[in-house]
């Protein structure tokens, strides 16, 4: 079974960091390219950041560039995102995804796999 799960979501305080998780299984992790995107209530999902297969691209919108760190561990089939300088607007249910193509992308509809997703609050 194909699964992703976001893990280490929370409620902190403006100027907090917090890392998120998502360990995948039933996929050959290092074959694809991973993201991270991001729904705030009332939003549209949104793109936060995205990273090859091979660890040798990374990819941030520019509301989070120099605040949030994208990696991964092909090992432990895992992606994180280290998140530093958090603000109420970073608020959202965080989503990661999985994108065959193999390169990270900051087009949602390039990824195939999705995970459940994992509160992020982030109180001023």
């Amino acid at each position: 079974q194909v699964q992703l799960v976001e893990s280490g979501g929370g409620l902190v305080q403006a100027g907090d960091s917090l890392r998120l998780s998502c360990a995948a299984s039933g996929l050959t992790f290092s074959n694809y390219g991973m993201g991270w995107f991001r729904q705030a209530p009332g939003k549209e999902r949104e793109f936060v950041a995205a990273i090859s297969w091979n660890v040798g691209s990374t990819y941030y919108a520019d509301s989070v560039k120099g605040r949030f760190i994208i990696s991964r561990d092909n090992a432990k089939k895992t992606v994180y995102l280290q998140m530093s300088s958090l603000k109420p607007e970073d608020t959202a249910v965080y989503y990661c995804a999985a994108d065959l193509y193999g390169v990270g992308s900051d087009l949602s509809s390039n990824y195939e796999i999705w995970g459940q997703g994992t509160q992020v609050t982030v109180s001023s």
